[in-house]
C-alpha cells in the first residue's frame, strides 16, 4: 500500500508500506492458470478433430465451430503467455506498476480473433446460399457430440475463476461460445439428417457466427472499461469520497481517481485535507484500511495536506 504524509512545512514522513499479496489482491489470472492450461490443451486436441472432419463431411457448422475453437486455442495460449508475464519481476525498473496489464492485452486479443472467426463464418455461410452443398450429417452428429462433452468440461473448469480474472473470463466466454457451437452442430446434424437438406447446416453456422459477436461485444466492452481506466463496475466514487470524509481528522477530500489496473487489483489517489495538527500517521492507516476492506482497492497512493495549505488546486480530469 503506497502512502505518502507531508506536513505543513512540505517534509514528508516515512510510512509503511504493506503490499497485500492474499487472495483479495493478489495477481487473480495467476492462480487460475492451470485452468487455462487444462482447458488449452484439450481444445487444442480437439480443435484437430473437428477440422479434419469438418473438411471431410462439408458441414459448414462443424468447420465455423472448428474456426472458433481455432481462435480459442490461440486466446487461451496468449492468456497462459500473459499470466505468466504479469507476474514476472520487472528488472528494467520502467514498469513502475509491473506487466499485469498483459491480461488485458491478452483478453483484447480474444475478442478480435472472436470477431475474426465470426465475420469468416457469416461471409461463408452467406455464399453458400443457394448453392449446392452436400453435407455428411453422421460425422456432424459424433464429432459435435464429442465436442459439446469437451466444452462442458473445459467450462466447469474455468467458471471458478471467470468471476475474478479478465483474462479467465475471456476464455470461459469463447468457450461458452463454443458450447453453443457444438449444441448448433448436433442439432445442424439433426435437421439435415431427418430432411436431407444441408440448407439446416448454412443456417445453424450463421446462428452461430452471430452468436459468437454478440459474446465478442461483451467482452470488449469491458476490456475498453479497463484500458480507459474507468471506474471499476460496482464501485461508487461519491461513497468512497463519503467514507474518507467520514475519517476522523479529515476535513475535505478532492482529487480522486480510481481505476483497475488488472482483474483483481483496483488502484487509486486522492488527496486528504486534514485538521491542524492532526496525526497524519493516524490518519493514512484509517483510510488505507478503508479503502482496502470496504472498497477491495489493492494499491492507493495517498495525499495528506494541511487545511491551511493553498498550493494544490483539483484537476479537473
Amino acid at each position: 500500500m503506497a502512502t505518502d504524509a507531508s506536513d505543513s512545512a512540505g517534509r514528508t514522513h516515512g510510512h509503511s508500506h504493506g503490499h497485500t499479496h492474499g487472495s483479495a489482491f493478489g495477481h487473480a489470472g495467476a492462480r487460475h492458470r492451470w485452468r487455462l492450461a487444462v482447458a488449452f490443451g484439450l481444445i487444442a486436441a480437439f480443435f484437430v478433430v473437428e477440422l479434419v472432419y469438418g473438411l471431410i463431411s462439408g458441414s459448414l457448422a462443424l468447420v465455423s465451430d472448428a474456426g472458433h475453437m481455432a481462435a480459442d486455442v490461440v486466446a487461451l495460449g496468449a492468456a497462459l503467455v500473459a499470466t505468466r508475464i504479469a507476474t514476472r519481476v520487472d528488472k528494467t525498473g520502467r514498469r513502475t506498476y509491473g506487466s499485469y496489464r498483459a491480461e488485458v492485452f491478452a483478453s483484447l486479443l480474444a475478442v478480435l480473433l472472436m470477431l475474426g472467426a465470426s465475420a469468416f463464418v457469416v461471409i461463408e455461410a452467406l455464399r453458400r446460399i443457394g448453392a449446392p452443398a452436400e453435407v455428411a450429417a453422421g460425422p456432424m452428429l459424433v464429432v459435435g457430440a464429442i465436442g459439446l462433452a469437451i466444452n462442458v468440461v473445459v467450462l466447469l473448469m474455468l467458471r471458478a475463476g471467470a468471476g475474478e480474472s479478465l483474462n479467465v473470463k475471456g476464455a470461459y466466454s469463447e468457450v461458452v461460445a463454443d458450447t453453443a457451437g457444438s449444441v448448433g452442430v448436433i442439432v445442424a446434424g439433426l435437421l439435415v439428417s431427418a430432411t436431407g437438406s444441408p440448407v439446416w447446416d448454412t443456417v445453424v453456422a450463421l446462428a452461430i457466427g452471430l452468436f459468437v459477436v454478440v459474446r465478442a461485444i461483451s467482452l470488449g466492452r469491458q476490456v475498453f472499461a479497463v484500458l480507459g481506466q474507468h471506474v471499476p463496475a460496482g464501485m461508487d466514487p461519491d461513497a468512497v469520497t463519503a467514507d474518507l470524509c467520514a475519517v476522523a481528522g479529515v476535513q475535505s477530500v478532492h482529487d480522486l481517481h480510481v481505476w483497475t489496473l488488472t482483474s483483481g487489483m483496483h488502484v487509486a489517489t486522492v488527496h486528504l485535507v486534514t485538521d491542524d495538527h492532526v496525526d497524519s500517521h493516524g490518519v493514512l492507516d484509517q483510510a488505507r484500511e478503508l479503502l482496502r476492506s470496504h472498497h477491495g482497492i489493492a494499491h492507493a497512493t495517498l495525499q495528506i495536506e494541511p487545511a491551511d495549505h493553498t498550493g494544490c488546486a483539483e484537476l479537473g480530469w
